[in-house]
Formats: C-alpha cells, sequence, structure tokens
C-alpha cells in the first residue's frame, strides 16, 4: 500500500521544495517561488557575464572607439539605487503590517524604476544627438544590447510588480503579499548589482 501511495503522489506539485543542506547534515525548506527565482537570477547573471566577456574580446579589434558616459547615466545609477531602498522599505512595511508603508514603498519603488527606464532612452537619444551611432561603432552596440538587457529584465520584474500592488489596492492583507513584496525587492536589488557592475565596466572600458 506504501508503494502505491507514493506513485499516486504529486511532489512536483508541493508548494515547498526540500533542498539538502549538506553542511548542516540536515535540510531546508524553500517556497518553490523563491527557488525558482533564485535559479532565474543566476541563469540572467552568467548571461550577462558571458556578455561582458564577449564585449572584452571585441575590444581587441582596431575599429573600437570608446564612447562617452552622459551625464544623465549617473542620475540613473542613483534612481536605480531609490527604487531598490524603497522595495526594501516596502517589505519592511509588510512583515511590520504597516499597509501605508508598504504601498508607499511599492509605489516609489515602481515610479523610480519607470524613471529609471524613461532616463536610459533618454541616454540613447543624446548620444545619438552627438554623433554616435551603434552600425558605425561596436562599442556603442554593446552598450545598447546590454542595456537593452537590463531594462527587458526590470519590465519583466515590473509585471510581478503591478499585480502584487493591484492586490493591494482590491484590499487584500498585507501579510497576503509579503512573499511577493520580498521577491520584488530581492529581484530589484539583483538588478541594482547587476547594472552597478555594468556601469563600472562602462567607465573602465
Amino acid at each position: 500500500m506504501e508503494f502505491f501511495r507514493e506513485i499516486r503522489s504529486k511532489p512536483w506539485l508541493e508548494s515547498q521544495d526540500v533542498i539538502d543542506n549538506a553542511r548542516f547534515g540536515g535540510s531546508i525548506a524553500m517556497p518553490s517561488t523563491r527557488l525558482a527565482l533564485r535559479i532565474f537570477v543566476a541563469v540572467v547573471g552568467v548571461v550577462f557575464s558571458l556578455s561582458v566577456v564577449a564585449y572584452a574580446d571585441r575590444m581587441l579589434l582596431a575599429d573600437w572607439k570608446p564612447v562617452p558616459e552622459p551625464t544623465i547615466m549617473w542620475l540613473n545609477l542613483i534612481i536605480l539605487i531609490a527604487s531598490s531602498v524603497a522595495m526594501q522599505w516596502a517589505v519592511v512595511g509588510a512583515r511590520r503590517d504597516r499597509r501605508s508603508q508598504l504601498e508607499a514603498g511599492l509605489l516609489i519603488g515602481g515610479a523610480c524604476s519607470l524613471a529609471f527606464l524613461a532616463g536610459q532612452l533618454l541616454v540613447v537619444r543624446q548620444l545619438d544627438a552627438l554623433g554616435y551611432f551603434a552600425p558605425t561603432n561596436p562599442a556603442l552596440s554593446f552598450l545598447y544590447m546590454l542595456t537593452a538587457m537590463h531594462a527587458v529584465h526590470i519590465l519583466g520584474g515590473l509585471v510581478v510588480w503591478a499585480r502584487t500592488v493591484i492586490r493591494l489596492w482590491r484590499g487584500i492583507a498585507a501579510e497576503k503579499v509579503l512573499m511577493t513584496t520580498e521577491l520584488c525587492a530581492f529581484y530589484w536589488h539583483f538588478l541594482l548589482a547587476l547594472w552597478l557592475a555594468l556601469f563600472v565596466w562602462f567607465v573602465i572600458t
């Protein structure tokens, strides 16, 4: 009977995945959504790392022309930092059942993210106005590619963010969106760290 119960069970539908913890000789429980996000973040990190490696190799060719960093890129960095801080503030509000703080943190974080994306578009327009064109400059092509990849991941995070805000506006309890808010904050911190690394790389090269 035990054998047939195991066959009928569907472990892939469980809400939590058990991960062996070899260091402590036990196991820890992690929600499947958290595990999925961590795997996704790891994959994204690898993709960006390979892109930076390709960037470094391409720099060795003679047609590589450095591109100036518009001042607005520094402002965009500050805005992205503000969005990450706001998301963490929202997490604190959710954990302490402070609904107003939770909503304010989410709204500020989302607004700053949208402002960051708008700022990145202004960077592209400013570079075009200065006479830098991607088809004739591989450095600019890589800059646009990495910036676009980063922007796409921000847009993906904003989809989850929007769903969380809508649920709050519909009157759901703060504790019901705690995990989603924590995942948003974790993702925003990752995007900030990723952009910091890219920004330093752009400045150096």
